[in-house]
């Protein structure tokens, strides 16, 4: 069998549900990095982030054996991240800098029903494309989409050049305009524009 290191997600995933260790440690070792700057970025706290990241790789190593991904590894993680997060938001009394986000969001105006499970749905379907990209294609895409780093930071942290981040991103754009079309892909983005 060829070394863990380069086995694709859906190999790790396949072995990590056998209960194997190694992949286990290459899953976290691949996305622990990641997953940390994103937790950080939504809690605005190194302890908050750390623990999330932490609850999720538990979460994840105690459910293995039944561990099943729909999408990809990386937006399955990702999406636990979010929801750890919105547990630990509910868990505790809500602080003033949480509360002053709810309130912007209550403010700027109240979805329907209709209107939310419409936009969950092309959330989910634009999620779903964007699992269907190349690995590095996607990595990049979700650092510079879903975490927000600039395109210099990505380089670094993949120890690849600028322009080869720029490329992977407009492909990227490119793939998900043609798959899903302008007007679904500027709303999925919408809430990026000011990052």
């Amino acid at each position: 069998m060829a070394s863990i290191k380069y086995l694709s997600d859906i190999e790790l995933t396949d072995l990590l549900k056998t209960g194997e260790v190694g992949a286990f440690n290459e899953i976290y070792e691949r996305y622990s990095g990641l997953l940390y700057v994103f937790a950080k970025k939504i809690t605005r706290d190194q302890s908050e982030a750390e623990d999330i990241v932490q609850e999720v790789f538990i979460t994840l190593w105690n459910r293995a054996s039944t561990f099943e991904v729909k999408s990809s590894l990386s937006s399955y993680l990702y999406t636990a991240v979010r929801y750890k997060f919105f547990d630990l938001v509910s868990r505790k009394k809500i602080r003033s800098d949480y509360a002053t986000t709810f309130q912007g969001f209550i403010n700027y105006g109240v979805y329907s029903t209709d209107e939310y499970i419409n936009e969950r749905e092309l959330i989910r379907l634009i999620e779903q494309e964007v699992s269907n990209l190349p690995d590095k294609m996607r990595a990049v895409f979700e650092l510079s989409r879903n975490i927000g780093l600039s395109h210099k930071e990505i380089a670094q942290q993949l120890e690849v050049s600028e322009k080869t981040v720029r490329n992977h991103v407009n492909h990227a754009l490119k793939i998900l305009r043609y798959k899903v079309g302008l007007i679904a892909l500027l709303i999925y983005l919408l809430p990026n524009v000011n990052k």
